[in-house]
């Protein structure tokens, strides 16, 4: 049955909320009914941080996490080890893995992960840009920290074999993750000592 909505505006809203992820029409107009009781500056403020989110972020040129600068604060930290690369699929994996405070070195953001099914090739990752970074020496270490699932595998393995002729060592993070699981919804002590207790890849 197809809701009837009493203004065309209220529909409008609706149907962009629905389009977020996880955002069903029955959610979307509840989140909707809330904004307009909201006051108008709220409202205003909350639709002006979105746009500035829009325009104005920026992609690390080193590692494509989100930045308000060309090189994001983890990058530009001198504190932090250059001679490791921990290997996600996304920017919600960086802020997942530096919740568990057990990692120092750096991040590489592929973007996502390889899945034929869905029509993502290497080529559509930043893995070129990895390789890169491999290439130019200062690496000694990457660490494979993807989703225990068929595409992360995937994904490890031809990582792994792109950086096979360099002198650098690939490990993969402990599978205390449960096959399947999502690195973002892992909780930080497992994946602290995931990360902690990784081992190297093998085919």
């Amino acid at each position: 049955m197809i809701q009837q909505y009493p203004s065309r505006l209220l529909e409008s809203a609706v149907q962009e909320f629905s389009k977020l992820p996880g955002i069903g029409r029955k959610t979307a107009l509840r989140l909707v009914l809330y904004m307009l009781r909201m006051e108008h500056e709220e409202v205003s403020r909350f639709t002006e941080s979105l746009d500035r989110l829009k325009k104005e972020v920026k992609f690390c040129r080193v590692c494509h996490n989100i930045s308000d600068q060309d090189i994001c604060p983890i990058c530009s930290d001198e504190r932090r080890d250059v001679s490791t690369i921990c290997v996600v699929e996304n920017i919600q994996d960086v802020m997942a893995v530096e919740n568990t405070q057990q990692f120092n070195g750096l991040y590489h953001v592929l973007g996502g992960l390889i899945s034929p099914m869905d029509g993502i090739g290497p080529s559509d990752l930043e893995i070129g840009s990895l390789v890169q970074r491999v290439s130019e020496g200062d690496v000694k270490e990457v660490i494979l920290a993807l989703s225990s699932t068929m595409e992360g595998d995937t994904t490890n393995f031809y990582i792994f074999r792109k950086l096979a002729d360099y002198d650098v060592k690939v490990s993969i993070i402990a599978r205390g993750i449960a096959v399947g699981n999502e690195l973002e919804y892992t909780d930080e002590v497992t994946l602290g000592r995931s990360i902690q207790n990784r081992v190297p890849f093998e085919q």
